[in-house]
């Protein structure tokens, strides 16, 4: 019997992109999660959070969707969203740390600079774990995904959410670490260490090599 390893090198025919809470709700600096905050004090507790995004995980997105999008490979989004205007349907946990993005509205969608492309899949979810909330184990199925690059926000919470969950389900995973952030570099640092027995950890450059486009 050969050894089995997480080390396993992306197939095109078995692998997606899924892309988490890369929306106007909390990674726009107009989003509901920050209007309470005047421009200085945004800047003040939430200037590290907002560089990365502009600088450094959008950029990288970007790359990886444009990767996936010419081989073909499959892209998700993941989005914190109500089904119900009132967020009655969300989950306990949302309820109670007051997260409601309702349905159809602006905060729901997906930022204007990594958009999904027409027939990409877009999912809401009103809990922290993508899997949890909506049917994307399902959905992975009938795409036939086994392998699944996950990146985007935050990285301490629903990145890494749906990271242990995929591998419980498994899926072979890839987090892309220069893709995700969360607001203070502590914490995407000791995430990342929390996870690695989870999950392949590449940075994009390493993943686009490994897909013959770096």
């Amino acid at each position: 019997m050969s050894e089995l390893s997480r080390e396993v090198p992306l197939r095109q025919e078995q692998s997606a992109l899924l892309i988490i809470d890369v929306q106007n709700f909390c990674a726009h600096p107009e989003g509901a999660e920050f209007k309470h905050l005047s421009p200085a004090e945004r800047e003040a507790k939430e200037g590290y959070y907002f560089g990365q995004i502009e600088r450094v995980v959008l950029p990288n997105i970007r790359r990886l969707q444009q990767a996936f999008r010419a081989a073909p490979m499959e892209i998700l989004y993941a989005v914190i969203q109500s089904l119900t205007k009132d967020g009655r349907d969300r989950s306990l946990d949302y309820k109670i740390s007051g997260l409601h993005v309702p349905r159809g509205s602006w905060d729901g969608q997906v930022l204007d600079a990594i958009a999904p492309a027409d027939d990409e899949i877009v999912l809401p979810k009103t809990s922290s774990d993508v899997f949890s909330s909506t049917n994307i184990h399902y959905l992975l199925g009938n795409l036939g995904v086994r392998q699944l690059v996950i990146c985007g926000l935050v990285t301490d919470q629903c990145v890494e959410s749906a990271v242990r969950h995929a591998c419980d389900l498994g899926y072979l995973v890839t987090l892309v670490t220069d893709a995700c952030t969360t607001h203070s570099q502590d914490r995407h640092d000791a995430s990342l260490r929390a996870i690695r027995g989870y999950c392949r950890q590449r940075t994009t450059g390493q993943l686009l090599e490994e897909l013959g486009t770096g």
